[in-house]
């Protein structure tokens, strides 16, 4: 897992920021301004990190599943078997949002929704949904002991690797998926750059990011995959989760399939995802606050 882990987020937390040429990790180190800093703040990371493995301090829980999966307009339906499929037994709906700002007239790009990565119904044609949830436990107690000795430097140290370690995890997780679980892709052959420019076949974006900025999908995910019960990891009412380092999303196969940014909706789009998810409006204004196209006053 730590050979999956993309440092420079790492240092953005210390607010070390190399110049071109020098921005990356392990570029970074070459910079004249933050150069020296960055490489005593990543050692003192590295001895902290063999440490917390050593010791045991930190643990990774993480879970992934995967279902017959169709797509019904902006919604995509998962089925337990093949055969619920036909009988269009479904077991849980995912709801899509579809880009609406008008894009450039030079632009040839589709409005984009996820549904659009997963076979229509009406196509017959076979394909799967993916889902994943993984957190790194034990910070909580590890922050409360550098508190009681005052060590603020610490305890920004270990939620930072926390961060890492959780999206590391994700990382090589999607590689194994991509490779041996799913194995869509079991002769893929990158190298650790290319995965951090997603240089491999499928996505896997999670609720409350750009491509579906609704929070509240993650109750579905949660309730479909029994997340709480198998990892440990909790919604709190706000939707994050806890741990804090975790991560979660869905995973898509179709080589055509990319991340893109849903962007400022209208209330037509918002009234017809409330009925989808049969919700009050006032609701679904409530979490997509920060896309509305329009005043909900």
């Amino acid at each position: 897992m730590v050979d999956y882990i993309d440092w420079k987020p790492f240092f953005d937390v210390w607010q070390l920021r190399g110049r071109y040429p020098n921005r990356g990790f392990p570029k970074i180190f070459n910079d004249k301004i933050v150069g020296e800093e960055a490489k005593k703040v990543y050692n003192e990371a590295q001895n902290l990190l063999k440490s917390l493995i050593t010791e045991n301090k930190l643990k990774a829980k993480g879970l992934i599943g995967f279902w017959p999966a169709r797509s019904i307009k902006d919604d995509i339906y998962l089925y337990d078997t093949e055969e619920k499929l036909q009988n269009l037994e479904s077991i849980a709906k995912f709801c899509g949002l579809r880009q609406q700002v008008e894009k450039d007239s030079g632009s040839t790009d589709p409005y984009y929704c996820l549904s659009d990565f997963i076979s229509p119904l009406e196509s017959g044609v076979s394909d799967y949904l993916g889902l994943f949830a993984v957190a790194c436990f034990g910070v909580d107690e590890l922050c409360k002991e550098y508190e009681e000795q005052s060590d603020d430097y610490s305890i920004i140290m270990v939620k930072a690797l926390a961060d890492r370690l959780a999206e590391a995890f994700a990382e090589e997780l999607h590689e194994r998926v991509r490779k041996e679980f799913w194995a869509y892709c079991k002769n893929e052959q990158l190298e650790f750059s290319d995965l951090r420019k997603i240089r491999y076949d499928g996505i896997r974006p999670a609720a409350g990011y750009p491509c579906q900025p609704d929070h509240t999908e993650k109750i579905t995910m949660w309730r479909l995959a029994n997340i709480e019960e198998a990892t440990g990891i909790q919604l709190t009412e706000s939707l994050a989760m806890f741990p804090a380092s975790a991560v979660s999303g869905l995973y898509f196969s179709n080589p055509a399939s990319r991340y893109f940014a849903v962007g400022k909706i209208l209330k037509d789009q918002v009234e017809d995802y409330a009925l989808r998810k049969n919700v009050p409006v006032a609701e679904i204004e409530k979490w997509l606050g920060p896309i509305l196209g329009y005043d909900s006053e």
